[in-house]
């Protein structure tokens, strides 16, 4: 699918806006009124989709409440169907705002990754090190910057 990793940033030229349009293909999951899910087409394991509000917003920082919850509700949706459909062992729901963030497309979107201990299914691998001693100094002023901003 061209234009997958062009950076869009409007409506007009959003590859994810074209997809829910029906004037690029894709390969349908679910849709309701407000969102619509395909398969990934650069898949990171069996099953890996993405889920996208139909009205076009960047990023996280851009949807609105309803948008978010109606996405959220859809991916949860789908991922019990991953699970009972595909016999995932697990779920990850990932999301990425910004390009530091690794955001390729910007049209807010979940993606909704089963995953499996077979590694035949599953070719992710964890991008931290959990368990490694962490700074908890910077960790309880981090804490303190954020709380104070959300008071």
């Amino acid at each position: 699918m061209a234009g997958v990793n062009d950076q869009v940033v409007s409506a007009d030229g959003c590859v994810f806006c074209r997809i829910v349009a029906g004037t690029v293909a894709c390969a349908k999951v679910a849709e309701d009124d407000a969102t619509f899910a395909f398969m990934d087409v650069d898949p990171g394991s069996d099953g890996h989709l993405l889920v996208v509000p139909k009205r076009h917003v960047a990023d996280l920082f851009e949807i609105s409440a309803d948008d978010l919850t109606a996405t959220t509700l859809t991916a949860q949706r789908i991922a019990k169907a991953l699970v009972s459909e595909l016999g995932a062992e697990g779920i990850n729901l990932f999301h990425c705002s910004g390009e530091a963030a690794w955001q390729t497309v910007f049209h807010f979107h979940l993606h909704v990754i089963p995953r499996y201990r077979d590694r035949s299914r599953d070719r992710l691998e964890l991008l931290f090190e959990p368990g490694r001693p962490a700074d908890t100094e910077a960790i309880a002023r981090h804490a303190d910057t954020v709380a104070a901003a959300l008071s």
